[in-house]
Order: structure tokens, then C-alpha cells, then sequence
């Protein structure tokens, strides 16, 4: 079995190869889990992705499974709680990002059905455009962290080298 040059250098029951082997270019059909992903990239920023895998279960507990809807509604008391909790990222500008940001997935969840939708309606951009879309609607949201969001997904290509297992499981539906 062939992998990406990265996660050839860590043993089988590593978070890298975990989450390499079972998520990262993946598509996603959930919207919850969407904005999951981009919270974790979101905390990513100025760390490193073994730190938010570490943490990436106590992320979704702390951020209600990222249900969307309740991170949308978060009030101060809620804010003051998760800076509060060791076991996520507490940077008040991540958290109100996580927030502004719920809020504003729903608002294209009523304009175009569902996140999903509309990041399919933009299928097609270069990174570039990826970039300029996200930053009109979100926060926090650098050139980096658009393209890990975007690559993890499966909407940017560069996920896993041609002679990595999962890319001809990605790319030829075995």
C-alpha cells in the first residue's frame, strides 16, 4: 500500500494517519460535519494539526457536535465557558469567529438549501476564488486555512499524492 510521503513516516495508530486514511480529501455530505472541519482549520491557524488532532474530540464536544444551529445562538455565557476549557483552543478571536461564522452558514443554508449546495454551486474556482468567496462571508478565514478547509473536503485537488492508496480510492471510487 502506497501512501503520501507525509504519513509514510508514522506508525499505523497515529492521528496523522488516521485521519489521513479516513478523512482528509474525503467529501463530506453533512453540513454539521462541514463546519466541523472548518472549525478545526479555523483553530489550526498558528498551531500545529497535531494539537488539533489531539483535541479534535474535545473540539466537538465543547462545540455541541457542531450543530450549527446552537454555535450560531452562542451568548457570552458560553463564550466565557469555552475560554475557560483546556481541552480546545481558547483564543476569543477563534471563538467569535466559530460563531459569527455559524451564523452565517445559516444564512446561506436559507438562501441556498444547504452549505453543501452552496459550496457545489462554486465547484470549479481557483483558490484564489475560493479565498475572495470566503472571506466575503466569513471570518478567519486566511488563504491557508480556505485551502485546507477546501483540499479536506475534496472541492481542492492536492489532498494525497497520485500514488497514495487513498487518491485512487478518491478519484476511482474503489
Amino acid at each position: 500500500m502506497s501512501y503520501c510521503d507525509y504519513v509514510l513516516t508514522k506508525p499505523k495508530d497515529d492521528l496523522h494517519r488516521i485521519y489521513h486514511d479516513l478523512h482528509y480529501g474525503t467529501p463530506i455530505e453533512d453540513d454539521n460535519e462541514f463546519f466541523g472541519r472548518l472549525v478545526l482549520e479555523i483553530n489550526q491557524a498558528g498551531l500545529s494539526w497535531d494539537t488539533i488532532l489531539k483535541k479534535q474530540a474535545n473540539f466537538s464536544e465543547a462545540f455541541d457536535v457542531y450543530d450549527i444551529e446552537k454555535i450560531a445562538d452562542y451568548r457570552e455565557d458560553k463564550v466565557y465557558e469555552l475560554l475557560q476549557n483546556p481541552g480546545i483552543i481558547r483564543n476569543k478571536l477563534k471563538v467569535y469567529a466559530v460563531i459569527y461564522n455559524a451564523q452565517q452558514v445559516l444564512l446561506i443554508q436559507k438562501e441556498f438549501g444547504s452549505f453543501k449546495s452552496w459550496l457545489d454551486r462554486n465547484l470549479g474556482k481557483s483558490k484564489e476564488e475560493w479565498v475572495k468567496l470566503f472571506k466575503k462571508h466569513f471570518k478567519f478565514v486566511g488563504g491557508e486555512i480556505v485551502n485546507e478547509f477546501l483540499m479536506s473536503t475534496g472541492y481542492l485537488p492536492g489532498a494525497h499524492h497520485a500514488n497514495c492508496f487513498r487518491y485512487k480510492e478518491l478519484n476511482t471510487g474503489s
